[in-house]
Parts: structure tokens; sequence; C-alpha cells
């Protein structure tokens, strides 16, 4: 299948879905809200991805306990097939996860774990029969989502997940510092991997900007991967609490 293909699922199984980390930090004490609904893009010059989802907690987002998260995204990516004599494959999917997980507090710091159903449906042109990623394939997906504030003005950050659909995994980390008492501003890293390819990224992010009733993400930054490709990367989301 060659580096090329695999480029091609990692960006599909691991570009659009690691960006669906919710770090935005926890519900304050006494909040009565159980829902966060979420979405935003990823962009770069080889791929476009949006999606979105909710988390719900039964007894609340301000707890302990039980924690549901689904989502749902799409998007399409390009990438060069040595099966079809280096032509450049256009691929569009659409991806769905359903796990069950669990929130544990403690402080200022939260932290999710999630495992459940990981479904995905990929559509090639033109068709390439080398590719893993053909028409539609459900696995295992398990993910983490952490916030922590060690310092009233500073925030740290991480999130990642793992699909047993072309073993493909993602992880983000990042820190930050408060500006103005309005929104937290620092640098990120992120990683994007499956079999022999890689891409990383280093950027800036901005998270969690609160314009009543929602709150604003962003970041930007470059990629690089394994193919000797490089190029910018951005992305935006939102997220309100109910």
């Amino acid at each position: 299948m060659g580096r090329r293909v695999n480029a091609a699922i990692a960006i599909a199984a691991a570009c659009c879905v690691g960006a669906q980390g919710v770090s935005a930090g926890p519900a304050g004490d006494g909040d009565s809200a159980r829902v966060v609904f979420f979405s935003g893009t990823d962009l770069w010059h080889h791929g476009k991805f949006i999606h979105g989802g909710l988390l719900w907690s039964p007894d609340g987002l301000d707890r302990e306990g039980l924690t549901f998260k689904a989502a749902i995204s799409g998007g399409f990516y390009r990438y060069i097939s040595g099966a079809l004599g280096n032509k450049e494959v256009t691929g569009r999917e659409l991806t769905a996860q359903f796990m069950p997980g669990w929130r544990f507090k403690a402080g200022s710091t939260e932290v999710k774990v999630f495992a459940g159903i990981d479904l995905q449906n990929h559509r090639l042109n033109p068709d390439d029969p080398a590719s893993g990623l053909r028409g539609p394939s459900a696995g295992v997906r398990v993910a983490f989502d952490l916030w922590s504030e060690p310092t009233p003005t500073t925030m740290l950050a991480a999130d990642g997940a793992l699909s047993s659909i072309a073993t493909g995994y993602s992880l983000r980390a990042a820190t930050g510092w408060r500006v103005n008492d309005r929104f937290y501003l620092g640098p990120e890293a992120q990683a994007f991997a499956s079999r022999d390819y890689r891409q990383l990224r280093f950027g800036l992010h901005l998270t969690g900007l609160k314009i009543e009733p929602f709150e604003w993400s962003a970041a930007a930054g470059l990629a690089s991967d394994s193919d000797r490709r490089s190029g910018a990367y951005v992305r935006l989301g939102v997220l309100t609490r109910r």
C-alpha cells in the first residue's frame, strides 16, 4: 500500500477525529449544565474536515461520574497512490463515534476517558484497490481529554485517541496563559500517525474565549509529515453548555 496511502489513513482517521477533544475547561461548581454541544473545523492544504457532537453527563458537568460522548465528522483528503502510478486520489469520509466514559475531578484538574464504537465510510476517486480504507468500516476507539489549571492564570490541556481502524492515533498537548482575564493563549503540539505515516504540528492556540452563550477556540501553525509535505494548518472550535 505504501506510505502515501497510509498518509490518507492517518489524516482521515486521526486528523479529523483528533480535533474533537473538548478541552475548554470544566464547568464551575454549582453549574447545573449536563450537556456540552461542540463543533469545529480542521483545515490544511491536503485535507478539510468538520465535526460536531455532544458530551452528556447525567449527574452534571461539575461532578465526577458517567459521561457519554457522541461525534460525527466528515471531509476530504488528498494523497498520491503508488499503486495507481502516482495518481492523486481524493478521499471523502464520513465518521461517527459513540463512546461511554467517566469524568474524574481533582481540584482544578479534570480527566475524561472514553471507549466505544468507531464507524467510518470512505469513498475514493479514482478507486484505489491498495487503500486500507474503502467503503464502510467498524472498529473500537478509546480516547481521553485532560484539562488542568495549575494556577489562576495558567492552563494545561491534552487529548488523544486510538482507533482499531488502520491503527490510527492522535495526541495533542497545549499550555497557555490567561490574557486580560478573557482567554488562554499559548503553544500547542500535535502528532497524528498510522502505520509508517506521521504528521507533526506546532502552533499557537487561543482557548476559552467566552461570548455568551458560546465558548470559542482557535489554533494555527505549521504541519509537516513523513511524506515530506508541509504547510499551514488552521483549527476552529465552538461549544456551549446546556
